[in-house]
């Protein structure tokens, strides 16, 4: 199974809840600029509510690569100074085939 990114399900959810609003908001007798003006606000209102779960998990992701980000970058920021002493490699033998 292919797993899908938060961020995506959740740009898809809201994107999927404008559809929907506008679709039942088309129904009705106004301007369009007004229709596509009220979709925007009442999904925006709707998926606060509907999707908590999938912007959670989105914040998480974010949250864990902003992490490993830092992670990594007081690493390297490390090595450059000087302050991280790599471990020795093991020595490895010689091939037979090279005496």
């Amino acid at each position: 199974m292919v797993q899908v990114s938060a961020a995506l399900k959740y740009t898809l959810g809201r994107i999927g809840l404008f559809v929907a609003v506008l679709g039942g908001l088309w129904l009705i007798d106004m301007n369009v600029f007004l229709k596509l003006m009220l979709a925007l606000v009442f999904s925006a209102a709707l998926s606060f509510f509907l999707l908590r779960g999938w912007r959670d998990e989105m914040a998480g992701e974010i949250a864990e690569a902003s992490e490993r980000r830092r992670t990594e970058k007081e690493r390297l920021r490390s090595a450059l100074a000087g302050e991280d002493q790599p471990t020795p490699e093991p020595p490895t033998q010689a091939p037979d085939s090279q005496r």
